[in-house]
């Protein structure tokens, strides 16, 4: 087992180092798969698409093959073959160059040139330079001499510099070819640029044999790593069963060698305390035995004197429980009296305080009306008085007794206005010293319920000591000499009741005898049994769920994998078709297949774009476009609805649209919505929507076929 778990991980990360090599090499198959679709593709648009084309069909030339299908030359000198070629690199072949006669009376719409092969060439033996005919990997030996022939007196130069270096050695009509395919001669240099879509054809077409070559090399190293990904999955799967086989039978021989262990231990400690008990028995069955006659001596005293106390305890425990009951309802009642009492006294504290208030207030409110008596006696006698002297006094001395008896009057005025705020401060303080007697007195009320709880605790000590007086006589025990025990420390009276609770804790702890432990030893053992059979069954199904696991997963990879690589083909063919050239791919973005993204490699002809937000908004919606299509093309539907799709094309790219939505309707039905006229002239049948009231709708169908026929008519 140890040996197994030293390799398991070995075997995984060589498992998971397979299938990243796998899963790039099929990468690799996908991209050249891709390449190729999409090369082919545009190599067949570009033979379809031309103006020769019809001509070619009315004349029953289009399934002759141009000369350029039969052509090899060495990689990178292609552009300079067709730029010394030009036409004549799709020339047809004919039996006789008489019978292109007929072709004058319809001449063909561009360029086109026919041959019929020589057998033979004269050799040139003026040369100067390398010649580009020399660069040819040919076998039939007219096409040969048909190639010689055409490119008498030109040569091939690496590069511009070394073809004008050597211009010097040119004579009449002899030309010097660069790989880039510009022309140099003694007087003229001629600059290569791609002129018509028909431009490239010779150098895709030996790219496309590469790829082809290329293809079926990486398919079958794909194939090869993928067959090394199985032996390494299986060998993994194989070590992963062993392993967990192994590491069941080991717990299950752990398991069985603890039990074992177990019941040694038991066995063993049971030898042990039996043969301690035989040897205790012995001794106390000698002790038991001398003392079996004293007690047996013992035992009639004992007998009829346990009938006397048998029957004086039970008076005693009979008197004890009703006096118990007695002393508890008295101790109710007087709980409930005292509770009573103090909710009176409170209330008539609190009344004889409100009284006192109030007796107060009463007392001060008399003063007030003495002291307004008073006042008014006073005010009157003073009116009196100032009346009389009125009388006697004139008009001058009443002014100034006026001003006098006023500032008096203010005097006194504000002697009462202090007064009343003396008695107001007064009054306040009175309140504040009621609250302060009203908290001592809440604050009084725990003192007095400590004083009860100690007076209960107290009542019941006396019980208690009265209870064990009573025993003690019963006991007949000599007092004098438990009292001088208790002088002498012999006997220690504290601590003992806590001792006594404890272990009568402990005793009740230790519970009743359980006679029936055996019983539930053996059902617990059946019970383990049972479930270490439940265990090893659950343990055997996860194994089994682990194997089917990893069979969907490698029947899932190898599902999404196909999957994956038809998606990318097709894609990688739309693709070229709806921007004229161009080369897109889907790349997984991470090792393992199930958990990886994908991600979209689009570059358009002309762009070298590192991510796909550099694209417009129409290069976008070609490239979502030939994406849904190519996964559209995995299972076809009858029918596909487009809604304005198109919006975001210009003319060029709707046009390519249209073309490719025109040929994948031979097999699917397609409904679309649009506002654009290129996309409608692909339409059999047009539906428009007027509106020529407002909120009210019309159809309007056209038949195009009905429609055509109708203007043709006219």
């Amino acid at each position: 087992m140890q040996q197994l778990q030293d390799e398991a991980p070995h075997l995984d990360e060589q498992r998971r180092a397979q299938q990243q090599a796998a899963n790039q090499e099929a990468a690799r198959q996908a991209d050249l798969a891709a390449r190729l679709e999409a090369l082919r593709a545009l190599q067949e648009k570009v033979q379809t698409e031309g103006k020769l084309k019809p001509w070619l069909a009315r004349h029953g030339l289009d399934t002759l093959q141009g000369l350029w299908t039969r052509v090899h030359i060495e990689p990178g000198w292609e552009t300079a073959l067709e730029s010394a070629l030009r036409e004549r690199l799709s020339a047809l072949e004919v039996g006789r160059l008489d019978t292109v006669r007929a072709f004058a009376q319809d001449a063909p719409p561009a360029r086109l040139a026919f041959y019929s092969p020589p057998s033979a060439v004269a050799a040139d033996e003026h040369r100067t330079l390398p010649r580009l005919s020399d660069l040819l990997r040919l076998g039939d030996a007219s096409l040969r001499a048909l190639l010689s022939d055409w490119l008498e007196g030109v040569y091939t130069a690496p590069h511009l510099e070394q073809a004008l270096a050597d211009r010097g050695r040119l004579t009449r009509g002899e030309i010097i070819m660069t790989r880039e395919g510009h022309a140099v001669s003694s007087f003229a240099v001629t600059f290569y640029a791609p002129d018509s879509e028909q431009a490239g054809m010779l150098a895709r077409a030996q790219e496309i044999e590469n790829l082809e070559r290329g293809l079926r090399a990486q398919q079958l190293i794909a194939d090869e790593a993928r067959t090394a990904l199985v032996r390494m999955d299986a060998a993994y799967t194989e070590a992963s069963q062993r392993l967990t086989t192994l590491r069941r039978e080991a717990a299950q021989t752990q398991s069985r060698a603890h039990q074992l262990q177990v019941d040694w231990m038991r066995l063993a400690q049971q030898a042990e305390a039996t043969q301690a008990r035989r040897g205790q028995l012995d001794d106390e069955l000698a002790e038991v035995d001398a003392r079996l006659e004293e007690l047996q001596e013992r035992r009639a005293t004992g007998e009829a004197r346990f009938e006397e106390l048998d029957m004086a305890l039970a008076d005693a425990q009979e008197r004890h429980a009703q006096l118990e009951e007695a002393v508890i309802d008295a101790e109710r009642v007087l709980t409930d009296a005292r509770e009573q009492q103090r909710s009176l006294e409170r209330q008539a504290q609190e009344a004889r305080f409100q009284v006192r208030a109030l007796a107060a207030r009463r007392e001060e409110l008399h003063r007030v009306v003495e002291t307004a008596a008073q006042q008014m006696d006073s005010g009157t006698q003073t009116g009196t008085q100032l009346e009389m002297e009125l009388g006697a006094l004139n008009d001058v001395a009443a002014q100034a007794g006026l001003q006098a008896a006023l500032a008096l009057k203010l005097e006194r005025e504000q002697q009462l206005g202090a007064v009343r705020s003396e008695y107001d401060d007064l009054t306040t303080r009175l309140r504040r010293g009621d609250e302060r007697r009203l908290e001592t007195e809440r604050s009084l009320e725990p003192l007095r319920e400590q004083i009860t709880k100690l007076q209960l605790e107290v009542q019941a000590a006396q019980l208690g000591g009265a209870q064990y007086l009573e025993q003690l006589q019963a006991a007949a025990v000599d007092m004098e000499v438990l009292a001088r025990s208790i002088e002498d420390g012999g006997v220690r009276l504290w601590g003992l009741q806590g001792e006594i609770d404890r272990i009568q804790r402990e005793i009740n702890a230790l519970g009743a005898v359980n006679l029936a432990a055996l019983d539930e030893l053996t059902a617990s053992r059946e019970r383990k049994t049972f479930l270490d059979a439940q265990n090893a069954d659950l343990n055997d199904a996860i194994g089994t769920l682990e194997d089917a696991i990893r069979k969907i997963d490698l029947e899932t990879r190898d599902l999404l994998r196909q999957t994956f690589e038809q998606v990318n083909q097709q894609f990688g063919r739309m693709f070229p078709s709806l921007f004229g050239g161009g080369t897109a791919r889907l790349v997984m973005t991470g090792d393992e297949i199930l958990d990886a993204g994908v991600q979209v490699m689009a570059q358009p002809p002309g762009k070298k774009n590192s991510t796909i937000h550099l694209l417009s908004g129409g290069e976008k919606a070609l490239t979502a476009i030939a994406l849904v299509f190519a996964i559209f093309q995995l299972n076809p539907a009858p029918f596909c609805l487009l809604d304005e799709v198109d919006a975001p094309l210009d003319d060029a790219n709707t046009e390519r649209y249209a073309k490719l939505v025109s040929e994948m309707s031979r097999a699917t039905q397609f409904l679309f919505i649009s506002h654009n006229k290129i996309a409608m002239e692909m339409a059999r049948q047009l539906i428009g929507v007027t509106m020529q009231e407002q909120g009210v709708s019309r159809i309007v169908a056209v038949d195009m076929e009905s429609a055509v026929g109708m203007a043709q008519a006219a």
